[in-house]
């Protein structure tokens, strides 16, 4: 159903309460359907399970597996097959020059081979064992990656997973203000009626509670658009409702040091491991280069049957089979000149990966420095929140108290009543940010 108004008509306090109450009946209509409970744990374990990211690192990691079996299989020995088939035409003399009509020799018109060839290597510089080392070691970063990958998804998750539990707790803040409101218009209005405040009081108060109704119709849409969020990346059906169901009053986790975080971050985090092992990755790269500059021994055989037999004189109209085996050894002294700038090339990719590890370990020192300070001040501003909730409390019961003994303006009561919403919003905000703070950091230093 859509609505489409033109505000001028829609001045009365009669006609907004019933385009809220409208737009409220059809956002409750959406949302019939009963909500699923879900804890944060159940949300993680959904997106290691369904998630699009991580599926996506899966296949990696596999493609890693199998490239690993493909270097292994580099030390089975190579081993192929050949046929021939040909029809070969008369042998042409030319006895008296090329601009001569030659005399044609009949040769056996019918001529085929086959056989097989097979090396088996035996030393090259041990390249195959460090392709092998090369491909576990990419199967290592790839395992990380997907590590490092979950967690990323976990702290979205989170995000949208608080952002649903905050938008819960502003729901029900604003549906009691809004309560509380219509009883205070009520009174105001039978204040009103005795002529002991003016009608402008009453149209104030009907406005900041056509302002509060609105305030709940986008509530409800961020609630809807942040479900379909957590849905999306959890792998869920856009249609499943999540009840969050995490204590919001609990209590926060103990701040331990920042040294201690470090020492976590050091020993855990993705990212650094990730660094870490893509410089062990380059040293063998520079080592494979290296390895060009090697001999190389193996062994071959080859065995072959061949028709007619023309390799070896006397000639036979006959089928023969001819075979070799042995040892076959080769230097490559090209590659001294060859291999110069290859190695130096891989030297200088070593180089840049130590410094870009250092520079990992830069980040990772400031994103755990920034996360603690960033935890650290949010639980500050909890005490701070909630000794503004007592003050605001307070400051309405004073002010409500003169208003209606004529002794403060309609305003006064209006910014009271707004100001205590607010400080329970804040409050409210303060801890859920303080959660994701505190998962932030355990993100940074690697346990999330």
């Amino acid at each position: 159903m859509c609505i489409i108004f033109d505000m001028k008509y829609y001045t009365t306090p009669i006609a907004l309460t019933f385009l809220f109450t409208t737009l409220l009946n059809e956002v409750s209509a959406q949302q019939t359907q009963a909500k699923i409970p879900f804890t944060i744990d159940q949300i993680w374990q959904k997106v290691s399970e369904n998630n699009k990211a991580v599926q996506m690192q899966d296949l990696r990691i596999s493609g890693t597996v199998e490239n690993i079996k493909d270097a292994k299989a580099e030390r089975l020995p190579d081993i192929s097959a050949e046929g021939e088939y040909a029809r070969v035409s008369n042998l042409p003399i030319y006895k008296n020059g090329l601009f001569h009509t030659p005399a044609q020799m009949e040769v056996v018109h019918t001529s085929y081979k086959f056989g097989a060839d097979a090396y088996l290597n035996l030393y090259n510089g041990s390249k195959t064992n460090i392709k092998i080392a090369e491909e576990k070691k990419e199967n290592e970063i790839a395992h990380e990656q997907r590590n490092l990958t979950i967690s990323e998804m976990r702290l979205r998750a989170t995000a949208y997973y608080l952002d649903l539990q905050r938008s819960d707790i502003f729901k029900k803040l604003l549906l009691k203000d809004i309560s509380d409101q219509q009883k205070q218009l009520d009174e105001i209005k039978q204040l009103q009626k005795n002529g002991v405040v003016l009608k402008s009081d009453v149209l104030r108060v009907t406005l900041k509670l056509s302002r509060q109704q609105m305030a709940l119709v986008q509530l409800n849409n961020d609630i809807a658009i942040a479900n379909q969020k957590l849905d999306i990346l959890t792998g869920m059906p856009d249609e499943t409702l999540v009840d969050p169901v995490g204590d919001a009053e609990a209590d926060l986790p103990v701040l331990k040091t920042y040294a201690d975080y470090l020492a976590e971050a050091m020993d855990h985090s993705f990212a650094y491991k990730i660094s870490e092992k893509e410089g062990e990755l380059r040293k063998l790269q520079l080592k494979d280069v290296k390895a060009n500059v090697a001999f190389k021994l193996g062994m071959f055989a080859n065995y072959n049957y061949s028709y007619p037999q023309i390799l070896l004189y006397p000639y036979s109209i006959a089928v023969y089979g001819l075979g070799f085996a042995g040892l076959k050894a080769s230097f490559p002294i090209s590659s001294f000149y060859h291999n110069a700038h290859k190695t130096r090339a891989a030297e200088l990719k070593y180089q840049l990966q130590e410094v870009e590890h250092a520079d990992t370990q830069d980040k990772i020192r400031q994103e755990v420095n920034e996360a603690y300070l960033r935890y650290r001040e949010s639980l500050t501003r909890i005490d701070v929140a909630k000794e503004n909730i007592t003050q605001a409390i307070e400051n309405l019961r004073i002010v409500n108290n003169t208003y209606f003994n004529q002794l403060a303006l309609v305003t006064d009561l209006l910014d009271a009543d707004t100001q205590l919403l607010q400080t329970r919003f804040d409050y409210a905000a303060a801890r859920i940010a303080a959660r994701l703070q505190y998962y932030q950091l355990q993100k940074a230093i690697g346990n999330l």
